[in-house]
Parts: C-alpha cells; sequence; structure tokens
C-alpha cells in the first residue's frame, strides 16, 4: 500500500493544490495485469482533503478492494465552479484531477472503472461531478448528501441557518432562486442526460435516519425511482457522524464490487 501526498499546480484553480492518494500496490505484479479501479472520494463542509484518512477506514478498504483512492481539496466550495473568482471546482475534481491521476498512476481510463465519492457537502459535490462529467464517472457514492439546491431558492438576505449565511450560499451557487432547474441540481442534470440519450452513472445514496438531511436525500431518492434510473437507496438509523459514513462507505464499495468489478472480470475473461 502506498500512501502519498501530491501538490501540484492546478490550471482550474489557477494555483497549486495538494491531495492525497492511496495505491493498494503490494503484492507480486503478473504482465497483462488490469489497472486499478480509482475513488475521488471528496470531504465534507469545513473539513479537508485528509479527513478522509484521519477518521475512516479507506486505507484498509483500499487494499481490500484493490482501488486506488484519491482525496482532493474542495475548501467549502461545494465543488462547483466559481465564476466570479474564475476557480473552476467542479472542473477540477471532474476532469482535470482525473486526467492528472490518469497519467501518473496505473489506473484504469475506463468510465465503468471510475467512482466519485463523497460524504454531506462531498456527497452532493459527487451527484453533482458525477452527472455532470457523465462521460467519466460510471458510478457514484453519495453519503448523507448536502442536496441544498432544495432549500436555498427560499433564502432571503437576512437570513443565517446556523452553518452559513444569504451571503455564503449566493457567492456558491450564484443566483439562488434560479439553482432549481440549472446545472447545480442533480435532478436537472438527470432529465439532461435522459434527454440527450447519454448513459446515466449507477448511484448509491445512503442517510441515516436521524441526519438532519434525511429529507432531502428521500426526495432525491424518489426521484430516481420515478425516472427509473439505476440507484441504490440506502436508509438506517444512524446520524450526520463518521460511525454512519465508516458503516456506510463500506456498504457502497461492497456495492460498488458487486455493479463494477464484476462486470469488469467478465470482460477480462
Amino acid at each position: 500500500m502506498a500512501l502519498l501526498q501530491i501538490s501540484f499546480f492546478s490550471k482550474c484553480l489557477k494555483r497549486e493544490t495538494t491531495f492525497n492518494a492511496l495505491l493498494p500496490l503490494d503484492g507480486p505484479s503478473s504482465e497483462g495485469e488490469r489497472p486499478l479501479g480509482a475513488l475521488y472520494l471528496l470531504h465534507g463542509y469545513s473539513a479537508s482533503y485528509t479527513d478522509w484518512l484521519t477518521h475512516s477506514r479507506i486505507r484498509e478498504l483500499s487494499n481490500r478492494y484493490r482501488l486506488a483512492v484519491f482525496m482532493p481539496s474542495g475548501e467549502n466550495h461545494f465543488y462547483l465552479d466559481d465564476e466570479e473568482r474564475e476557480a473552476w471546482y467542479g472542473e477540477f475534481v471532474g476532469r482535470e484531477l482525473v486526467e492528472f491521476t490518469r497519467r501518473m498512476f496505473p489506473i484504469s481510463h475506463r468510465r465503468e472503472d471510475t467512482l466519485i465519492g463523497g460524504l454531506s457537502m462531498g456527497g452532493y459535490g459527487a451527484l453533482r461531478n458525477g452527472l455532470h462529467y457523465a462521460g467519466t464517472f460510471g458510478g457514484i457514492i453519495a453519503l448523507s448528501s448536502a442536496l441544498l439546491p432544495y432549500h436555498v431558492g427560499d433564502m432571503k438576505p437576512d437570513i443565517h441557518n446556523g452553518i452559513a449565511g444569504y451571503s455564503y450560499y449566493r457567492a456558491v451557487f450564484g443566483e439562488l432562486n434560479s439553482v432549481l432547474g440549472s446545472d447545480k441540481d442533480p435532478e436537472e442534470l438527470v432529465r439532461r442526460l435522459k434527454a440527450s440519450g447519454s448513459p446515466i452513472p449507477e448511484i448509491y445514496m445512503a442517510c441515516g435516519t436521524e441526519d438532519f438531511l434525511l429529507d432531502v436525500n428521500r426526495r432525491l431518492g424518489q426521484f430516481l425511482k420515478e425516472e427509473q434510473v439505476g440507484h441504490t437507496y440506502r436508509e438506517s438509523p444512524g446520524s450526520h457522524d463518521w460511525d454512519f459514513w465508516n458503516e456506510k462507505i463500506v456498504d457502497a464499495l461492497e456495492w460498488a464490487k458487486q455493479s463494477f468489478c464484476s462486470e469488469r472480470d467478465e470482460r477480462q475473461s
């Protein structure tokens, strides 16, 4: 197992940025061995690219599932493009980071071997960018997703919800009354993919029954069901915390193994 911290100059962010990488390279290699699958794993609000390594079992799971895991920093920008600052966080995780890691590491370039996932803010970022860059990602893992497009449209300038205020959400999402129906709205992205006949990534969603984000996760899960989009939705006792996320990341990677690795093995045989 290799653990690396890598810094490089991002054209999308116009500055140097750092990410962590896990590469399960232990054991003998054989000629013709298939490239590793890849998971781009996003952190939550007020956290950093170190969170998954610090609080979860992702190092063990990377080795167990033979999956390269890349953990970038999204700061507090919800992995969306900031047009005013010209800092393209969405394009960074959806295109630039994928291209950079594919040049640098022995990972598969195939869509069906490439996953994006995250928790809370990162769960939203995984859904938005997994759908926006559906030609790159074959699967999405979204845990306790902060699906704020359902709520921010009703915010008023004097509102602060205990996490952030109107000015912050407007800076991140743009005109708040226009978020639904835009490319920041996962439902709208699904509609666009269906209208164009493009493949939609398989989606795994999970949320705890005591989580303050349960309502919005149920809402998106119901939409996916009505639209007959391939997905798995899990609900079980739990809050917005690492106890729940550690449990569900194992379930999500087992889901990915069944959904993707079995197909990959069949192609290789």
